[in-house]
């Protein structure tokens, strides 16, 4: 995920890195989304890559089922035919399914009170305008009940920090999607450097993770003509020059790795036909992603190259003139720079030079001299039992340190001193989740931004100044939900093998643990995502206003702990991460806060995944399931759009070995019909390419096959995120929460 683009910190807000040098360690599967700012109900981890903010991430595979022979006669299941994403014959049966559950739903005397209070809560004027600031611009993407598809917009800081900021319109989308006659989604923008009077602008139609890249002139405010321009595809795309990009995208057969992501790059120069572009780097077929990223850091220009081989295993080259260098280090150690240093974040323990490094580390030593052989690393930060590096920006002159302890946020400012390196801890508010991310995206100043946010404490946005003891206020939310009575806890459950697993609990105070308590519990566990406090509005306005219980579990295959904590859960070991879920739906009945009559789940994605396993391995734990855009059918998961990237995380299922274990917890292989399941209600998208939604439509139609009560919704635009605007979003959440009043009240 590349978050050189401020814009992007904004929107993720829990790290905030630049492109190469600041990659997440999600790239290719989860994500978190804009919508994790207003609430956790629209928190379905936009995996690797979200639909907000600056910079696009381009992820999954194209909207076409798999046409390969294995596939087309696999007779062993019935349900191949709902893998043709537009066939006639499966959309029939999207909307026979989405009758029934609307009706229903809808039907409800909950319904239109929610869908309404839920608009409101997204349209309100009175969000906080996250901006990432593009030279002497502030620049915004907003969304509201007059700007559907949205306002991407500017202001300076003077006019920024008044309550009531006058914007300058850049791009309607609203406008342009009447024009083109399409149902354009923003999906963001590249911005030329160090100039900013140029930006490659990408849309979707439809939501998909597929764009359509165009050349905009920003100070014209108007696309440029025979500008550099491409159509949809997943590509990743950066400027070299005024005159140049280096381009990863679809250029026929060969070009695309198996995930459908971008296999080469090339060269792209003004005014030539793409297709005499010359190449610069090729991967290999079976590699997950291949792209190119330029950015300046303190004056210095870089370019890299960056090979995903895996998910988390890769390989970066450095331009040094004509030359593309190999930086040597641990496959699995991610590389950035911070001015003149390299700097590496560890997955697992490096020996070298006879010395080891433990993983979760963050290394330091000068560029120049280690590509000339020079071994000299400082070790920035030191990774501990329940402490982990949550994410690192920087200044002119200090490098952000982000740190979990036990799941709360820490941070610290590092200057570089002749040969060492001075830490000091940075005053930040003693509540909530706490991201910082450097103002300006050439380090030219030491301004940062600062978010602060808690479950019950919405979020506040600070201007501050690296080594300054004040930061100033600018912005804060308006409290969407009462939250008078209510208390924030932290508790322990046990885990099958002994593992004591935090989770997060928000109850009124005076709350009888009597196991009558309406309890949601929400979940996703992989991809090294930390699940952190955050300001939930709907999840506020829905559930904890009425007095029901909610709880965030830390479970493993997450990054609260560092990469231990995710690598524990993953391929042959995934079964702790929903064995750590069903020990704290346990513990919350242990301790009387509810019981299974009362208890529901809820997970996006891969916690999709993770709510449709213990569905069918434990539902005697539960009384309700919103199961949302998620793996289900892991079979096939990685013959279907991104899920080849993903092996890493889950294991080969065409390998006999991994399809072993892979089959003891695969929910569309092991539902039952013996069985007596929790009502489940699957909700998914049919411009999801990233995602594919044939594994909640095959899942429905085997479980209804077999005589359960489900519910389907599935959104016919959204992309990943599950829906394009602000009314979907409404709509779909007072679906899920109408559900789950209806089953756990």
């Amino acid at each position: 995920m590349n978050l050189r683009d401020k814009g992007k910190k904004a929107s993720f807000l829990c790290v905030a890195l630049k492109p190469f040098k600041r990659l997440t360690m999600l790239l290719l599967c989860g994500a978190r989304a804009a919508e994790m700012i207003i609430a956790l109900t629209v928190l379905i981890l936009l995996l690797a890559a979200g639909c907000a903010g600056e910079a696009p991430s381009h992820r999954g595979g194209s909207l076409s089922v798999d046409a390969s022979p294995a596939a087309a006669r696999d007779k062993d299941d019935p349900y191949l035919w709902l893998e043709d994403v537009t066939g006639g014959r499966a959309l029939d049966w999207v909307r026979q399914q989405n009758a029934v559950s609307t009706k229903q739903l809808q039907g409800s005397a909950e319904f239109e009170g929610l869908r309404e209070r839920f608009l409101a809560i997204l349209n309100s004027k009175e969000r906080i305008p996250m901006v990432s600031k593009a030279g002497r611009y502030l620049y915004n993407f907003w969304r509201d009940e007059k700007n559907v598809r949205g306002l991407w917009r500017r202001t300076t800081m003077a006019e920024y920090k008044k309550a009531q900021p006058q914007w300058q319109t850049v791009l309607d989308l609203d406008e342009l999607a009447a024009a083109d006659q399409e149902n354009w989604v923003w999906k963001g923008t590249r911005f030329l450097e160090p100039g900013y009077d140029r930006a490659l602008i990408f849309l979707s139609r439809g939501g998909a993770d597929a764009c359509v890249m165009r050349e905009f002139d920003v100070e014209r405010k108007d696309f440029v003509a025979d500008g550099f321009e491409l159509p949809e595809a997943k590509s990743r795309v950066a400027w070299r020059d005024r005159d140049t990009l280096y381009v990863g995208t679809d250029f026929g057969p060969g070009s695309l790795t198996r995930s459908g992501y971008p296999r080469m790059v090339r060269q792209w120069k003004r005014g030539t036909p793409l297709s005499s572009a010359a190449t610069v780097f090729k991967g290999q077929a079976n590699d997950a992603i291949v792209g190119a990223d330029v950015y300046l850091d303190h004056g210095r220009k870089y370019e890299f190259i960056r090979r995903s081989i895996t998910r988390y295993n890769t390989e970066t080259l450095l331009r040094r003139g004509d030359q593309w260098v190999r930086i040597e280090k641990q496959p699995d150690a991610e590389v950035r720079t911070f001015d003149d240093q390299l700097l590496f974040t560890l997955r697992s323990d490096w020996t070298v030079a006879g010395k080891t490094w433990p993983a979760g580390a963050l290394l330091a030593t000068e560029l120049d001299g280690y590509l000339r052989g020079d071994v000299n690393f400082s070790m920035l930060y030191e990774p501990a039992e329940k402490k982990s590096l949550a994410g690192i920006s920087d200044t002119k002159h200090y490098l952000i340190v982000n740190e979990l302890e036990n799941v709360r946020n820490r941070v610290y400012l590092l200057t570089k001193e002749g040969d060492g390196w001075v830490r000091q801890q940075m005053k930040t508010p003693d509540f909530g989740s706490v991201s910082v991310w450097g103002l300006d995206p050439q380090e030219q100043t030491d301004e940062y931004f600062m978010k602060v946010q808690g479950f019950l404490t919405p979020s506040s946005l600070y201007l501050g100044s690296a080594g300054r003891e004040v930061a100033e206020k600018l912005k804060s939310l308006p409290a969407f939900f009462d939250a008078r009575g209510l208390e924030v806890g932290q508790f322990e459950a046990v885990s099958r093998d002994g593992t004591r697993i935090p989770y997060f609990q928000i109850s009124p105070e005076d709350m009888k643990l009597d196991g009558n308590n309406p309890t949601l519990l929400y979940g996703y566990g992989g991809f090294e995502h930390s699940m952190v406090p955050i300001y939930g509005a709907v999840t506020g306005a829905a559930w904890l206003e009425r007095g029901g219980v909610y709880v965030l579990a830390n479970i493993r295959g997450g990054g609260e702990f560092g990469p231990q904590w995710h690598q524990a859960a993953v391929k042959e070991n995934r079964q702790r991460a929903y064995d750590d879920f069903a020990a704290v739906a346990q513990d919350l009945v242990r301790r009387k806060v509810t019981s299974p009559e009362h208890l529901g789940i809820r997970g996006g994605s891969n916690g999709g995944l993770l709510v449709g396993v213990v569905l069918t391995q434990r539902p005697e734990l539960f009384k309700a399931v919103v199961c949302q855009v998620p793996l289900l059918d892991m079979k096939r998961y990685n013959k279907l759009l991104a899920g080849a990237s993903w092996m890493a995380e889950y294991g080969d299922p065409d390998n006999a070995e991994d399809w072993a274990y892979i089959s003891r917890y695969s929910p569309y292989h092991n539902v039952k019909a013996s069985a007596r399941y929790p009502r489940v209600l699957f909700m998914t998208s049919t411009r999801d390419d990233r995602v594919h939604p044939a594994h909640a439509r095959k899942m429905v139609a085997r479980m209804t096959g077999q005589g359960h009560d489900v519910l389907y919704y599935e959104n016919i635009e959204g992309g990943h995120g599950g829906a394009a605007n602000n009314e979907q979003r409404a709509f779909m959440s007072a679906l899920a929460y109408t559900f789950l009043l209806n089953e756990l009240w």
